[in-house]
């Protein structure tokens, strides 16, 4: 019987619309993981007015989301290789959707900040297994760019929080655009019936007929093919998920290096999206016009996440990300100098591109970069030690606000981690990556069959 490599025939075969359907739901389920994480810092001015809160403690009430996010990460990440990712991510979206909207009937600091922690549970949690849903399904020489391409669901969310809060937050009050967030907990159980479960997690459970079911799917040639089963990728173990596999085959160094660089991009992303509305209300701008702002930084990072995800399939994915930090500390310096607003308009397009953007397109290596049955367990490690940076940023720049330090001093502050996380990205071994070991044991072991298909 022909033994078939359930992950080779996902990389091997043609974007269709099985894949499509994957790309599109997943996207969905970012937009409101983005809008649920941007409408703090959309609403933050109003929040600190109404409840008499100084920069400080502001800081420190947006942090709480990102506590959570940072155990929703590790805890979901986990949860989704062991339990399967389906009911992760449905998880997921319930506990971001209820306790957002919660949290715009909260009247005090401390209320407030409880609900977003539970909110942030979901919202960290869910990040992890849909970039791994993705990875998992994407035709390898499209990988990056979907994968960036539906990550950039997560600008497109802070967008519509933006676009939301200029609209209606004068009218009925920050409260509004909380409560907005329950809209996606209608859809759990549209997404849970069209996303399919993890391919390995089915094999290893033994659910067959469900596996064929799904790879039939992806490539309809199996239909008409018999006398084969499916197989693991080399490399792969029937045993449980584990964070000691992260550092094992070789991948201790790269491993430490993504989180370094997780916790530096993430610490610029919150940084700037908490504190951007108000420092630019600070330097004179209307709250309209500074939600302006707020609105093409998110612009900014759509381009960046698309286009990124573009060259990474085009060039070596980690060069990408190097001349991309590079651009995010030369753009977010250049925020604190007098410009002309047409210049800062575009300067704060492209510190979105080369921040948020840039995020994305890590997730998107890091999904390539740990082997398949680890995949969400290295994505949420690496987001969850990222978090470390997410949680401070709020916290370090509402400090700095709070001394009346110079717009400038401030930016400056936000774009000294872009030279660490270069750094760090310089120091990953590409050599010990899932993708370069494939290429390793079909060079050795030759290619698997095909299965044979008729003319179109």
């Amino acid at each position: 019987m022909r033994q078939v490599n359930v992950q080779t025939v996902a990389d091997e075969v043609e974007f269709n619309r099985f894949h499509g359907l994957i790309l599109f739901w997943c996207a969905l389920i970012i937009v409101f993981d983005g809008y649920d994480l941007a409408v703090a810092g959309v609403a933050m001015p109003a929040i600190m007015s109404d409840m008499g809160v100084n920069a400080t403690q502001a800081g420190l009430m947006a942090s709480s989301a990102l506590f959570g996010m940072m155990f929703g990460a590790v805890t979901l990440g986990t949860f989704a290789d062991r339990q399967g990712r389906r009911l992760a991510i449905a998880i997921s979206i319930a506990l971001f959707s209820i306790f957002t909207a919660a949290a715009g009937l909260a009247t005090d600091p401390l209320t407030f900040s409880v609900l977003r922690f539970f909110a942030g549970l979901g919202i960290g949690g869910v990040m992890p297994n849909v970039v791994a849903e993705m990875t998992e399904y994407a035709p390898r020489r499209l990988r990056s760019t979907l994968v960036t391409l539906m990550f950039s669901g997560y600008a497109v969310g802070g967008i519509l929080a933006a676009l939301l809060g200029k609209t209606i937050m004068q009218s009925f009050g920050w409260q509004s655009v909380f409560f907005a967030a329950i809209a996606p907990l209608l859809l759990v159980p549209f997404i849970f019936g069209s996303l399919p479960e993890s391919m390995l997690y089915l094999l290893k459970k033994g659910r067959h007929d469900e596996l064929r079911s799904i790879v039939e799917r992806i490539d309809p040639a199996y239909k008409r093919a018999s006398g084969y089963s499916f197989v693991l990728p080399a490399g792969a173990r029937s045993g449980e998920a584990s964070i000691r596999r992260l550092f094992a085959e070789g991948r201790a160094l790269s491993t430490l290096m993504f989180w370094v660089a997780f916790f530096m991009c993430l610490f610029m992303v919150y940084a700037l999206s908490t504190w951007l509305t108000k420092l630019m209300s600070n330097a004179g701008y209307s709250l309209g016009s500074a939600l302006t702002f707020f609105l093409v930084l998110n612009v900014g990072a759509m381009i960046g996440a698309v286009g990124g995800g573009w060259l990474a399939d085009r060039f070596r994915i980690k060069h990408v990300l190097i001349s991309m930090y590079v651009l995010a500390a030369v753009s977010i310096t250049l925020l604190g100098q007098p410009l002309p607003t047409w210049a800062l308009f575009v300067t704060v397009g492209l510190a979105g591109a080369s921040t948020i953007g840039t995020q994305i397109v890590i997730n998107a290596y890091a999904g390539q970069f740990y082997p398949s049955e680890i995949r969400a367990t290295g994505l949420g490690w690496g987001l969850a030690v990222g978090r470390g940076g997410a949680i401070l940023a709020p916290i370090v720049i509402g400090i700095l606000v709070s001394m009346t330090l110079s717009l400038e001093l401030n930016f400056v502050a936000i774009a000294v981690p872009a030279v660490i996380a270069a750094i760090a990205i310089s120091m990953i071994d590409h050599g010990c990556s899932a993708h370069a070991k494939s290429q390793e044991a079909k060079v050795a072991l030759g290619s698997e069959p095909e299965i044979e298909r008729s003319p179109a």
